[in-house]
């Protein structure tokens, strides 16, 4: 399985990003993907997660309302649209999937057992 993250940038507070990871090399039928972010100095933390084959989302407390993950079938790509941006969304954003993954699992940073390089994200003005 391969991931390519794309869409990172600078974003003045407030504003948005549309980040994308490309996924291939292998035919998802269930599972989980997922975004998580990883900040200087900090542990990697789950941002948003969803089903491959159901849709169900899951979100973190601090970029629920704000953050929205969704996937398409015919592009195999995973999307996470990001409005409201603030400064402490400052981090490199991951993809990462998860083929066998469980729904109980979808917020479990460990479960994922591929990912991509990364993409940066910066909130600054």
């Amino acid at each position: 399985v391969q991931l390519v993250e794309s869409g990172g940038g600078l974003v003045l507070p407030g504003g948005s990003l549309k980040l994308s990871c490309a996924v291939s090399g292998r035919t998802f039928s269930g599972g989980n993907m997922a975004w998580l972010r990883q900040a200087p100095g900090k542990e990697r933390e789950f941002v948003a997660g969803i089903r491959w084959s159901g849709g169900s989302k899951h979100y973190a407390n601090s970029v629920k309302d704000r953050f929205t993950i969704s996937r398409d079938y015919a592009k195999t790509t995973v999307t996470l649209q990001m409005n409201a941006l603030k400064p402490e969304d400052t981090a490199v954003y991951s993809c990462a999937a998860s083929p066998g993954g469980i729904l109980s699992s979808l917020g479990v940073p460990s479960s994922y057992h591929y990912w991509g390089q990364g993409t940066q994200v910066t909130v600054s003005s």
